[in-house]
């Protein structure tokens, strides 16, 4: 993600979205660290939205995410729950809102149908394989988890928790505390 012309990566958590055999699967750790220390084991990162039909997950600025939240709340409201149309009149607001371009912070949301990337870049990016990651351990729970969806017959939901139990043994801003949310 790319801010005021310097390229950044966002440090503090891992948000993992698996989507195998009709399920949806939406997994991110409980750290928060604040500089060098860790502060808390198991915070929750991911909301089910719209009476429980979306899952959302955030990396970035706890403050800016539940900010970011309730607008795309909003928008899910004001789109009758079209997850597709919310999150792309989401990604225009923050790109072109005064106040919104500084949150710093990364979203995937999820339904029964789509997964979605969102970012303050005006980004809405739609995984081929329905498996996407964000923050610093995001890489790695994303191989985990596309080596584990092609090469086992795990469910989503094993393949998510497996994924992210691997992203925890390497990167040193993810723990082994994980929340979940299956659709």
């Amino acid at each position: 993600m790319q801010k005021s012309g310097k390229s950044r990566q966002i440090h503090g958590t891992t948000v993992l979205c698996v989507r195998k055999d009709n399920k949806v699967v939406l997994a991110a750790d409980g750290q928060v660290t604040l500089g060098e220390g860790v502060i808390k084991h198991n915070a929750k990162k991911t909301r089910r939205l719209y009476n429980d039909k979306i899952v959302a997950g955030f990396a970035g600025s706890t403050a800016d995410a539940l900010s970011l939240f309730g607008r795309f709340e909003n928008k899910l409201q004001e789109y009758h729950g079209n997850l597709a149309r919310a999150a792309v009149e989401l990604a225009k607001e923050w790109r072109t809102e005064r106040s919104l371009r500084h949150l710093d912070a990364l979203l995937i949301v999820a339904d029964a149908k789509g997964t979605f990337l969102i970012s303050g870049n005006g980004d809405v990016i739609e995984p081929d394989d329905g498996i996407c990651a964000i923050g610093s351990g995001g890489s790695y729970a994303l191989a985990a988890a596309r080596a584990l969806s092609k090469h086992t017959k795990l469910s989503a939901k094993d393949i998510a928790q497996e994924a992210m139990r691997i992203a925890s043994e390497i990167c040193i801003f993810t723990n082994s505390t994980f929340s979940i949310e299956e659709l």
